[in-house]
């Protein structure tokens, strides 16, 4: 019986799991767990099951402006600047697979948004070194701008989950709260934001 086994197993078979082990091994000792993990998460999204439907029209939950952050030129953002205009904020980092996974939605979102003076992005790394996120952004060709946080983050806006995603209104209520990944270049979406501004501008 043994040796029926062995003669099963060919020298292809070998060469074959020998390259899994390698690919696997490549993967893992290069950090790309996120990219190609992420590649995956993106063929869900594509589907159209994750997409963020509505807008929580009669929000409680106040938005918190007591909050600073600083871009890659070392600019401080202090969120009280930000009163009465819609904020698209998103918790992120390159280590997070369904972060990689929903990061060209919300680079399509914001190549549709990203001009309406009403709207304003704040795509919030979650990397220990910001030159890491500025440098993974960069060779993705993404262009929305990217902050870090300049101080503590503010209690409604800790989940401990990333991506997380909020959207604040002109008026200040949270209207979206998403945790885990989804498809933001949407239809129905970008239609969302477009009437948030219409109300900004008013």
């Amino acid at each position: 019986m043994a040796k029926d086994i062995k003669k099963k197993v060919s020298r292809r078979d070998i060469i074959e799991l020998a390259v899994i082990v390698t690919i696997f091994a490549v993967i893992y000792f290069t950090g790309s767990q996120a990219e190609v993990f992420g590649r995956v998460q993106q063929v869900v999204l594509k589907t159209g099951v994750m997409n963020v439907g509505e807008l929580d029209e009669d929000a409680k939950l106040q938005a918190d402006y007591n909050m600073k952050l600083v871009d890659t030129e070392g600019n401080i953002l202090d969120l009280q600047s930000l009163k009465g205009k819609t904020i698209f904020m998103n918790y992120w980092a390159t280590w997070c697979a369904p972060c990689v996974a929903e990061m060209p939605s919300i680079d399509g979102l914001y190549e549709k948004m990203g001009e309406d003076p009403n709207i304003v992005f704040l795509m919030i790394s979650e990397d220990r070194k910001m030159s890491t996120a500025r440098g993974w952004v960069k060779r993705k060709g993404f262009s929305f701008p990217i902050y870090k946080l300049a101080g503590p983050i503010a209690d409604v806006y800790e989940t401990g989950v990333v991506p997380t995603t909020f959207v604040i209104s002109p008026e200040g209520k949270i209207v979206v709260a998403k945790t885990g990944m989804a498809n933001y270049d949407s239809r129905r979406f970008v239609k969302l934001m477009k009437k948030l501004s219409a109300k900004a501008s008013t």
